[in-house]
């Protein structure tokens, strides 16, 4: 019984597939049975207009309409450059019925090479542009009948009808030039149409190699085919995170911590809109990247697309800009189109301070292309048909320029600052570039990164990564198998100072040079908040400096005036010394007179520390009229100078109790041109201020490491020397040995 039942069971599983698989079968056969014409009707043809009209959907060429455009063409080229015959006249004729009544426009008289007998004719235009010609026998005696007419009418000769002279075969090859160009302006025409045939490729309803191709093309006037010149108004926005993918994670940005949790809010709103919309809470339209050159504005963005996972449109604020009325707003307008197409998305804009300057005021002229691009981009992020799933980023080291209208929330709701690194960012940031430095094994990469950050106050991340990349290069230069410390420390010179410069000084420059530089390390290391000096050198450097001085500045946010004050006569220093020691002075100190005026400056118009003008702020904004009285610029004068004046004579006072120490100092920078931290202890002796943990530090690896050039060069003479006695040895013997055998030859000889 289990058997049949088991048989059964079998038999209707049996006939339940074959039923299935009829179905299945009928179904193909209708899906057969469709024409293949529904298909193509069915598939959307998104070509432009020239292409369906002189191409079918597989892209074979229409010869009806090629030959109704080339009739087209032709018939035109045709009636541009077709003129009416001009009607013969006989001289009676002339002058009864157009010269004596008036009706003579100009007269141009031509060379006719139709005929062998008579060679000339003219040609007569009259008022109503009726074209009449007459030929001659005999130009002279034409000329003097008509003028003679023309003097019994009672008509002086400026009154006379115009005459003209010409060739005709002038004028045959411009109407030969007119046609080749239009001929060839034709031909381009055409090459472009078939070239963006070509590129297209397959048929028109394939929309992948038509975007494709769409994009990626290079034909006249900047892409695939003639296409390109209708498209002049779109916008040339790269997309992310479709099919192009992009490798750059959060985790290669080091620092800036604070700016990517606020970067990454907005990717997560995007991705998980209800987490906020069930608080009440909406997506901030759009957020400001702001902050000076190479802090990572434009890396943070690119690891935004690479984290988003939603599509992100990338462009510059520069291809908004362009000499075509119109085409900065239709770009904008294309921009805002296709991130909606594909929302949620992000629009990145690169330098928006391109089009999004200031717009003029109601003195200065109308409005511009720039300000209609502007108006249209701030519509599209705030207006009537905003689409709140489409978010904006955007960067910028100039906010000061942007126009107000843009700042406002509801289009950069947020304005995110990315600040020059401080001392522990920078080591994430050496960190990260190093990863694939071969770094020498005496350190790890946490060392040097520690104790390069320490060394690099105010760099940037750009600044920071031509640093390691200046390290590596000095390495493979001088050959070695790995970095150490002391390229990172050369390359960082490089990156303050420039290149060393070959040129060479003449022995006055050289001596004026090391005095001047030693009067500013002589003046910062015995004055209280002056920066830590660390090295010293008088080779001149690429950017303009003659010597070169590198300290170690605080990162403090709050200066006091004692502080300002020694910054002033640090940098009087350098004048001071060529005073005390040549008894005049150079033109070598113009960049420190100007950053002692700027300091004075500041305190007495900014900061309010000056007793005589008091607490008020004089502080004058660009391009405007100076916000106090002539009075009162007076006394800012005054109070600038006194300032200056002031800390000059309590520096060289000071300076002039440590003239030896100055000396000293010069002296040995004309013998080994740079003077590292060891060097100015040993001749100014000890700073008498606390010395930083970072700075000593920096003391105990450069005495290290001039231990250990001491022990190289000392077991190198120890091996010079080993070697030397060895030859000595070696000599020795091989003169013991020519003795010996000239005494057995001698002997040899006595016993013969």
């Amino acid at each position: 019984m289990k058997k049949n039942t088991s048989d059964k069971e079998a038999q209707n599983s049996d006939s339940k597939k074959t039923e299935k698989e009829k179905e299945e079968e009928t179904e193909e056969e209708e899906h057969d049975e469709k024409p293949k014409s529904s298909s193509k009707t069915e598939a959307k043809d998104d070509r432009e207009w020239y292409m369906k009209l002189l191409f079918d959907m597989n892209n074979n060429p229409k010869f009806e309409n090629w030959g109704i455009l080339a009739l087209a063409v032709f018939g035109a080229i045709y009636g541009i450059t077709y003129s009416k015959p001009a009607k013969e006249l006989v001289y009676m004729e002339f002058v009864n019925d157009f010269l004596t009544k008036n009706r003579v426009k100009s007269i141009t008289i031509i060379k006719d090479k139709r005929s062998d007998v008579f060679n000339y004719r003219a040609d007569i235009e009259t008022i109503e542009g009726e074209k009449l010609y007459i030929t001659l026998g005999s130009v002279d005696n034409f000329l003097a009948k008509i003028d003679l007419i023309q003097r019994e009418m009672g008509k002086t000769p400026q009154e006379f009808v115009p005459l003209k002279y010409s060739n005709e075969s002038e004028q045959s090859s411009s109407n030969l030039i007119l046609n080749c160009l239009i001929a060839a302006l034709f031909g381009l025409f055409m090459w472009q149409i078939l070239k963006g045939r070509n590129n297209k490729g397959g048929s028109a309803g394939n929309k992948k190699s038509a975007s494709s191709n769409k994009s990626g093309g290079s034909g006249f006037m900047g892409g695939g085919g003639f296409g390109s010149m209708m498209n002049v108004g779109k916008s040339n926005v790269t997309v992310y995170g479709v099919d192009k993918k992009i490798k750059t994670k959060f985790k290669n940005v080091a620092g800036l911590e604070t700016a990517k949790l606020e970067i990454m809010e907005f990717v997560d709103f995007l991705k998980n809109p209800k987490k906020y919309q069930k608080l009440g809470a909406k997506i901030p339209r759009g957020a400001l990247l702001i902050g000076p050159p190479g802090t990572g504005k434009t890396l943070l963005a690119k690891a935004t697309a690479g984290e988003a996972g939603i599509p992100f449109l990338s462009i510059s604020g520069s291809d908004f800009v362009e000499m075509f009325v119109g085409v900065g707003a239709s770009r904008v307008r294309d921009l805002f189109q296709k991130a909606r197409e594909s929302a949620p998305s992000i629009i990145f804009i690169d330098e928006i301070d391109a089009v999004g300057k200031k717009r003029h005021g109601k003195f200065t002229g109308g409005n511009d292309e720039r300000d209609n691009t502007l108006n249209q981009l701030l519509v599209e992020m705030d207006g009537f048909g905003t689409d709140s799933s489409v978010v904006v980023l955007a960067a910028t080291n100039r906010k000061d320029i942007l126009d107000s209208a843009l700042l406002r929330p509801g289009r950069f709701d947020r304005t995110i600052e990315i600040n020059l690194p401080n001392i522990k960012e920078r080591s994430e940031i050496f960190e990260v570039h190093m990863k694939k430095i071969k770094l020498d094994p005496k350190h790890t990469v946490s060392e040097y990164a520690r104790k390069l950050a320490a060394l690099t106050p105010g760099m940037s991340g750009a600044d920071i990564y031509n640093v390691v990349n200046e390290g590596a290069i000095l390495a493979a230069r001088g050959n070695l198998e790995s970095v150490r410390l002391i390229e990172f420390e050369k390359a960082t010179e490089r990156v303050i100072g420039g290149l060393e410069k070959k040129t060479v000084m003449s022995k006055m420059e050289r001596e004026t040079v090391a005095y001047h530089e030693s009067g500013h390390a002589v003046a910062g290391w015995f004055l209280e908040h002056s920066n830590p000096l660390l090295k010293i050198t008088i080779i001149p450097r690429t950017k303009g400096s003659l010597g070169f001085a590198q300290y170690l500045p605080e990162e403090l946010s709050l200066y006091t005036k004692e502080a300002l004050m020694d910054m002033i006569k640090v940098a009087l220093g350098g004048r001071i010394a060529e005073e005390m020691f040549f008894g005049k002075i150079t033109t070598g100190a113009s960049d420190d007179l100007k950053k002692v005026t700027q300091i004075a400056q500041g305190i007495v118009t900014s900061y309010g520390m000056s007793a005589n003008l008091g607490l008020i702020n004089y502080a004058q904004e660009e391009g405007y009229q100076k916000p106090y009285s002539e009075s009162t610029g007076s006394k800012i004068d005054d109070e600038v100078r006194s300032i200056v004046d002031g800390a000059y004579k309590e520096t060289k006072a000071m300076m002039e109790t440590k003239r030896e120490l100055i000396e000293n100092l010069a002296k040995t920078l004309l013998d080994k041109e740079v003077v590292s931290l060891p060097d100015l202890i040993r001749i100014l002796g000890d700073r008498p201020y606390p010395m930083k943990e970072n700075i000593r530090e920096y003391l105990e690896e450069i005495r290290e490491r001039q231990q250990e050039e001491v022990d190289a060069a000392e077991k190198k003479s120890a091996e010079d020397a080993s070697a030397e006695d060895a030859e000595k040895e070696n000599s020795t013997d091989e003169e013991a040995d020519e003795a010996e055998k000239e005494d057995e030859k001698k002997d040899g000889k006595s016993d013969k």
